[in-house]
């Protein structure tokens, strides 16, 4: 209503409205800018295209003065040969909170499903939020995490020109998260920064999260050119298939996983390393 009399007794429009908003923004989001210009200068490193192996693009939310914005981070994995079984780094710095453990715990739950029926676990595998130095907490993460780990234990890279968010179950379901706009707005702003909108960036929401889209115009437009996507999942197969153009695989009759699946690649190195060990202590 202020910018409407500004113009007379125009009445208030959805250009108003729009302008008001962007004011608004304008007045909070220092931080949100300077972290930006970090990214760019490369400070904060965030890769918006190639493939690493361990490594994922996760999307974490930031509220600072009642308004919040989306902050891409980088989480890496590492596994190596042992008995630690998953190692939360937040954790061991007491960076994490309860409800980001409990997300390790349910990833671990996972991974013993999956692999752990006719084997043992013989492994030390770390999960590590990196250039994060203040606290960690929630399961939205829960997914981008199970992908790095699966990558590092298969060898296979990831795509670097995605990000991933969701809750995971101990079943592999993809379950619902908030801050999905914030978090996608995040990822299209670095995106459009490091380098510009290449046509195969893009966003991995929970497909429950779908009815919760209300996004910036640019972003919109951006998607309806095909210059980025917004992926629905509802499984952590779904999302480690798309992020490494590998299918995940299931087991047939015999309970063996499909030749060549990434499921098979981590089943077969899971069973050297428990020979190995077992091996190693005989």
């Amino acid at each position: 209503a202020y910018i409407a009399r500004q113009e007379g007794l125009s009445p208030v429009t959805a250009v108003h409205v729009g302008r008001a908003r962007e004011a608004r923004i304008e007045r909070h989001n220092l931080t949100e800018t300077k972290i930006r210009e970090m990214i760019e200068q490369g400070t904060l490193l965030i890769e918006a295209d190639g493939a690493r192996v361990g490594q994922v693009n996760g999307l974490s939310v930031l509220e600072i003065g009642g308004y919040s914005f989306g902050k891409p981070v980088r989480i890496t994995a590492s596994v190596a040969l042992g008995k630690a079984g998953l190692i939360n780094i937040e954790r061991e710095a007491n960076l994490s909170g309860r409800f980001h453990d409990k997300g390790m715990q349910i990833i671990a739950g996972y991974l013993r499903s999956r692999f752990a029926q006719d084997k043992p676990l013989s492994l030390a595998a770390s999960i590590c939020f990196e250039q994060s130095y203040s606290g960690i907490d929630g399961d939205s993460a829960s997914v981008t995490e199970i992908c790095a780990l699966l990558s590092a234990l298969s060898g296979l890279p990831i795509r670097q020109d995605m990000a991933v968010t969701g809750s995971v179950s101990q079943q592999g379901d993809v379950q619902a998260i908030g801050g999905v706009n914030q978090k996608i707005e995040g990822f299209y702003d670095v995106c459009r920064i490091k380098g510009g909108l290449t046509g195969r960036q893009g966003v991995i929401i929970p497909v429950e999260n779908v009815e919760d889209l209300m996004l910036r115009d640019d972003v919109i437009d951006a998607v309806a050119s095909g210059n980025f996507h917004i992926t629905p999942i509802s499984t952590v197969e779904e999302g480690i298939t798309i992020l490494t153009g590998v299918k995940a695989g299931s087991r047939d009759s015999s309970g063996a996983f499909e030749p060549g699946s990434i499921y098979e690649r981590i089943d077969r190195r899971l069973h050297e390393m428990a020979a190995t060990l077992k091996e190693y202590e005989g």
